[in-house]
């Protein structure tokens, strides 16, 4: 039976929270390869609950640490207003200190593999995530307009680098569909434990809502299904009518039943909790929206000649081998670009612009 760890806990001490995680949930981590991935949707604040907070992130990277020793890399893709910009927003965020050294920009290497061709043929995902012995996940409570809560399988999203996200968005076409997609992205490399930073957590037009709600509470699974399953009720929304957990349960990933999940802790719905629409329409139908997310999709690489020096370290790195120098500058064929940027990531000059 999978279990949920509901632990009482604020962000001047989460340790005895997330020692009971790893109590629950022990990991072989000695010498191994350990990515712990929190959830960095864009610069912001840590007050703002935008992202997990530095507090959940130094503490589990405490914890690792006092389990090796091991290979740790911390690290994160920005979603759609933080692409390219992977330092400045765990900078901004403060969890670039709460890494303790260990972030690494796992936007600028990357792998090519095969996806869902319903959406997209193939993806690049970070080379971190696919070498990782390990993978913590780190997400936070919080809403999203598409797929109502982004919890435990909504923060896998992030191991896209670049605007593949928004090409996966647009090619969706639809909420439900764009639930589907999520979790395809999700079992490309399904993490081994999730820690959850409901401390405080988000409600109303998520993930990047002004409306905050103190929930007091870290929570950690080693099965992403059953957390997110849990995290629904708390939120008064009723599991079964997110189509991502049927998708998932579908794929044999886990179950949202609430009888069949054990709970470590004090399990309560969170009284009045804001949630945005159930279908995502406020999403869907928004023109401005919709017309954000297209400009990102058409968005391609290009070198600076005032900056670039033509040492080929982006034609090498291109996961997709969409890029080539024929002359002076680097070029891009179109029809291969994935819109990965790990060009621009990784550019030792920072001579890529995208455009």
């Amino acid at each position: 039976m999978p279990r949920v760890m509901i632990h009482p806990a604020g962000y001047d001490d989460v340790r005895p929270a997330i020692a009971r995680a790893f109590e629950l949930f022990p990991l072989d981590l000695k010498g191994r390869k350990v990515l712990i991935k929190p959830n960095v949707l864009r610069g912001s604040r840590a007050e703002e609950a935008v992202v997990t907070h530095p507090a959940v992130l130094r503490a589990v990277v405490e914890k690792v640490e006092s389990l090796g020793p091991a290979d740790i890399v911390v690290g994160d893709n920005p979603g759609l207003f933080g692409y390219g910009a992977n330092e400045q927003c765990f900078q901004q965020t403060g969890l670039m200190e709460a890494a303790k050294g260990y972030y690494r920009n796992i936007g600028n290497d990357s792998r090519s593999l095969p996806f869902n061709p319903d959406f997209t043929p193939q993806v690049s995902i970070s080379q971190a995530v696919l070498e990782a012995d390990v993978v913590i996940s780190l997400p936070k409570f919080k809403t999203h307009g598409l797929t109502v809560l982004t919890g435990a399988i909504k923060n896998s999203y992030g191991m896209l680098p670049g605007a593949q996200k928004a090409v996966i968005h647009k090619a969706a076409g639809n909420p439900r569909r764009f639930q589907d997609a999520v979790v395809e992205v999700f079992r490309l490399r399904v993490p081994d434990l999730f820690i959850m930073d409901a401390v405080v957590g988000m409600e109303g037009n998520g993930p990047a809502s002004p409306d905050l709600r103190e929930i007091g509470v870290i929570m950690a699974a080693d099965n992403a299904v059953a957390m997110d399953a849990v995290m629904a009720h708390m939120a008064g929304c009723p599991p079964e009518r997110l189509p991502f957990l049927h998708k998932a349960k579908a794929l044999g990933l886990g179950d949202f039943d609430l009888a069949g999940i054990q709970i470590d802790g004090e399990l309560r719905t969170i009284p009045d909790f804001k949630l945005p629409s159930l279908g995502g329409e406020a999403i869907a139908g928004n023109a401005a929206i919709q017309a954000f997310l297209h400009s990102k999709t058409v968005l391609r690489p290009k070198a600076d000649p005032e900056l670039c020096t033509a040492c080929g370290t982006c034609v090498s790195q291109c996961p997709a081998e969409a890029l080539s120098i024929p002359e002076d500058l680097p070029q891009v064929d179109v029809g291969k670009c994935i819109v990965c940027f790990c060009c621009q990531e990784i550019c030792p000059e920072k001579a890529i612009t995208l455009q």
